[in-house]
């Protein structure tokens, strides 16, 4: 996703082609963020379990990059030089990857123009 920030009378605003904006909204409506992995609830002590949500917050971001370059688990990880499994794992929040491995799934990603 491309996106830049501007302030307006000290309000920060998100702005992003209309194209991808767009394409959240049509998401939104359709439900289809629905199959996302949930963030953690937070702990009784208002914090949240930093595994958890670090494992969530990537799996999250990584099936909707992996949705918006029209990419399968199957082609992400061949391009990244990963198992499948392993993205799998990655994102049903099962694993939490190497560096290694998010720096592969990143290039790969940006290759495809994410």
């Amino acid at each position: 996703m491309v996106a830049g920030t501007i302030e307006i009378d000290g309000k920060r605003f998100v702005v992003l082609p209309q194209r991808e904006y767009e394409q959240l909204m049509s998401r939104r409506a359709s439900g289809e963020d629905s199959d996302l992995p949930p963030l953690p609830k937070p702990l009784a002590n208002g914090n949240f379990d930093a595994v958890a949500y670090s494992r969530a917050s990537l799996a999250r971001k990584l099936i909707l990059d992996r949705r918006a370059s029209n990419l399968s688990q199957a082609e992400l990880a061949r391009r990244a030089g990963v198992r499948v499994e392993t993205l799998n794992r990655i994102e049903r929040c099962k694993l939490t990857p190497s560096v290694a491995t998010v720096e592969k799934l990143d290039r790969a990603m940006k290759r495809a123009g994410r």
